[in-house]
């Protein structure tokens, strides 16, 4: 047989319209298995995360683990969420509602340090809020890093200024510390920054497309960036 290998996937993420539209779109990928999704703070406090990963697992009707991440940077104290972003609860006007499942009893750095473990040299890991969780990991597991196939970092910028300031990018200004240890670490990292994504524009037909084609999972998403579309 031919075809694309099947890359083994956990997204560490902290949803989020943007992380609801990665998530569904690994879920929906042919070659993604998808293996578990880990939460963090950032759009949404890490507790909403838990809840709004919940959710969207139980929307994909998917038997995946979620594992509830840090709650706080590794040094500095909490931040504000970015509810004027991302809306009060996390996908914009969308209202809230409480998942059926529950988090797993490991922490998300746990958990990421054991199915690197199991699936050594194929596991890609995903950041796409701070990188508090990827640095418990690290502490957690020197071998970490090159136990996974690939780190696929979203955040940083190299020549195209920040979000936050005029420098700073918002998932690495959440936790630079964590960012820093993250970066000295090793392995096969792949930083996806400001410089890639914002080249790519998503506006209201894209998602009035997306609603046409799935009413169900691309009405969601519709509804959701509806908030986001305007802040931008």
């Amino acid at each position: 047989m031919t075809g694309k290998p099947i890359c083994k996937m956990i997204i560490d993420t902290d949803p989020g319209v943007d992380d609801a539209m990665a998530i569904l779109y690994a879920a929906a990928a042919p070659d993604i298995e998808l293996l578990g999704l880990t939460t963090i703070f950032g759009n949404v406090s890490t507790k909403m995360a838990t809840r709004n990963a919940l959710r969207l697992v139980e929307m994909l009707g998917l038997d995946i683990p979620v594992a509830h991440g840090a709650s706080k940077p590794q040094d500095l104290p909490v931040f504000p969420v970015s509810s004027h972003v991302h809306g009060e609860e996390g996908f914009g006007h969308v209202a809230a509602a409480e998942p059926k499942g529950k988090a797993i009893d490991e922490s998300a750095a746990e958990f990421l340090v054991r199915m690197a473990r199991e699936h050594k040299g194929e596991l890609t890991v995903c950041p796409v809020g701070p990188l508090t969780n990827i640095a418990a990991a690290i502490r957690l597991d020197p071998d970490f890093m090159t136990n996974c196939k690939q780190i696929v970092i979203m955040g940083g910028s190299i020549e195209a200024g920040g979000n936050v300031s005029d420098f700073a990018e918002a998932n690495i200004y959440h936790d630079p510390h964590a960012a820093r240890d993250v970066f000295a670490a090793g392995g096969n990292q792949i930083m996806v920054g400001l410089d890639v994504t914002l080249k790519i524009t998503c506006d209201r037909p894209v998602f009035e497309d997306i609603a046409k084609a799935s009413p169900n999972l691309g009405g969601f998403l519709k509804e959701a960036a509806d908030f986001y579309v305007d802040f931008y």
